[in-house]
């Protein structure tokens, strides 16, 4: 059975650790992060409580959000069951921490992190628990040896839970963060669990802090390399563009937005993962020979670590 004191006490602990390194990121003259605490009452359909903390305009981040909720209803949302009807109707309560950081200086990849716990509930069958989450890049511009680092990170975190663990969950990430309806990759991967229950509640509640506990070893290497990189008009036009492909993923196919969503969830928290500046073109394409056109080389999954 979950332990929900335990899960909270990690889930707080790790968005507190998140925001105090992404404010040192930011340095003396940067951003602080917007605490925003909130509850939603029993009987609007979902209930619970969590702390949104919001960073904009910062020396680094452009926008980011760091956000922890517990939540519970009385029937899980059709996005929950889609994979597990059986579980349809049931009472849920979930519970985690979910970062998406869009820093400003393109040469700086987005990145995303969600760690996740749920309970599924019916008075005459044993509950239903499991576990989710993982962390993936996206970057705007091509640097190999970013994207080899975050995927050795993510292998190394994944080294204690069994040798074809992180094979798994890395083809898993790219099969999920896929944009269907334009059949490309949304960026370069990392990995992505979900329904994991195998091996007991110790090893799952291990694995899902071995994934938390890796995001900034694996991120902000990066960001120290890339944020005084100059950039231009150029460079901000190509990001923004690519950035109206993490939002139509977002909100056409990212589960968990449609979990929330369907659920009755806070809509500034939900959507809090969407960019700040974005743009669509008709039927644009990279001039040949050039980074833009490099960028969509190394989108194409392979074997990074």
């Amino acid at each position: 059975m979950i332990d929900a004191a335990r899960l909270q006490a990690y889930f707080t602990g790790l968005q507190a650790r998140l925001m105090a390194t992404l404010e040192a990121v930011e340095g003396e003259a940067g951003a602080r992060f917007r605490v925003d605490p909130w509850v939603k009452e029993a009987g609007a359909g979902l209930a619970g409580n969590g702390c949104t903390c919001i960073i904009e305009g910062g020396r680094v981040f452009e926008r980011g959000g760091v956000a922890f909720s517990q939540v519970s209803g009385a029937s899980l949302p059709a996005s929950a069951t889609a994979r597990r009807p059986e579980l349809a109707g049931r009472a849920f309560a979930a519970m985690g921490v979910s970062l998406v950081l869009h820093p400003e200086n393109p040469y700086c990849p987005t990145a995303h992190l969600n760690v996740r716990a749920l309970l599924a509930t019916r008075p005459d069958a044993e509950p239903a628990w499991w576990f989710g989450g993982g962390m993936d890049l996206t970057p705007y511009y091509p640097f190999a040896d970013d994207i080899r680092h975050f995927h050795s990170t993510c292998k190394q975190a994944l080294l204690p839970f069994g040798e074809g663990t992180h094979a798994r969950y890395k083809k898993w990430c790219d099969e999920y963060f896929f944009l269907k309806h334009r059949n490309e990759p949304r960026g370069v991967g990392g990995v992505f669990f979900d329904d994991l229950a195998e091996g007991g509640f110790e090893r799952c509640f291990a694995l899902t802090r071995a994934v938390g506990d890796a995001f900034a070893d694996a991120y902000l290497p990066i960001i120290d390399r890339r944020q005084t990189l100059p950039y231009g008009e150029r460079e901000r036009d190509f990001q923004a563009y690519r950035r109206g492909r993490y939002v139509e993923f977002n909100l056409v196919w990212d589960r968990g937005t449609l979990f929330g969503l369907q659920s009755g969830g806070r809509t500034e928290s939900i959507l809090m993962s969407l960019p700040p500046v974005v743009k669509w073109r008709y039927d644009w394409q990279p001039e040949a020979g050039t980074a833009e056109a490099a960028l969509y080389d190394l989108l194409t999954p392979r074997d990074w670590a």
